[in-house]
């Protein structure tokens, strides 16, 4: 019993030891090769600048014993959104972000895993709470952009879509998406 009372004091200390090193903003992020459907949402991002945190940092092992299984279900979520598996993608990002809320990436994954399901109201959440950790990275604009397509949103598309090609102008995905938006346009307009 005073062990682990001991242990969990030990933690606590840690975490707020730790609770000093901010986070850095990703706003350089660029969209992995990990792409969410053929048209090229993604639901990842990295860092180039400072990357990914190494495996074993010391923040990755406090957080993994204090938060479980994160990384599972962040691993999880990712095979079932690679699967096409949208719902249980969702259980898992879900999980994922109230297990390390200041985790974007697993935001981001939630957002995109909302979108395919058609849950737009709550995709937005979770693109906002992406954007006040991550910034305006070019996966969140990307994924956003791709949101309003889906929603035949085509000027807001456009918005998102042109700022993150403005943060990385030979980004194929982003490029990829414009061009399905154009179609998309060029398609309504046969429509009429």
């Amino acid at each position: 019993m005073t062990r682990s009372i001991f242990k969990l004091a030990f933690l606590s200390a840690a975490m707020i030891g730790l609770a000093g090193c901010g986070h850095q903003p990703m706003s350089g992020a660029v969209a992995t090769s990990n792409v969410r459907t053929p048209q090229g949402m993604t639901t990842e991002y990295r860092d180039p600048k400072f990357g990914s945190p190494s495996a074993s940092s010391p923040i990755k092992a406090i957080t993994a014993s204090l938060f479980g299984t994160r990384n599972d279900d962040l691993a999880k979520a990712k095979q079932h959104f690679k699967n096409a598996a949208y719902g249980l993608a969702e259980q898992h990002y879900r999980l994922a972000v109230e297990k390390v809320p200041n985790d974007a990436e697993a935001w981001l994954g939630l957002a995109a895993s909302y979108d395919q399901l058609g849950r737009y109201d709550l995709a937005d959440r979770a693109y906002e709470a992406a954007t006040r950790l991550a910034g305006p990275t070019v996966a969140i604009l990307n994924n956003q952009g791709y949101s309003y397509l889906l929603r035949e949103d085509r000027q807001r598309a456009r918005q998102a879509l042109n700022r993150a090609l403005n943060l990385e102008p030979n980004n194929p995905v982003v490029r990829g998406n414009l061009e399905l938006l154009e179609k998309s346009i060029e398609k309504n307009k046969g429509v009429s």
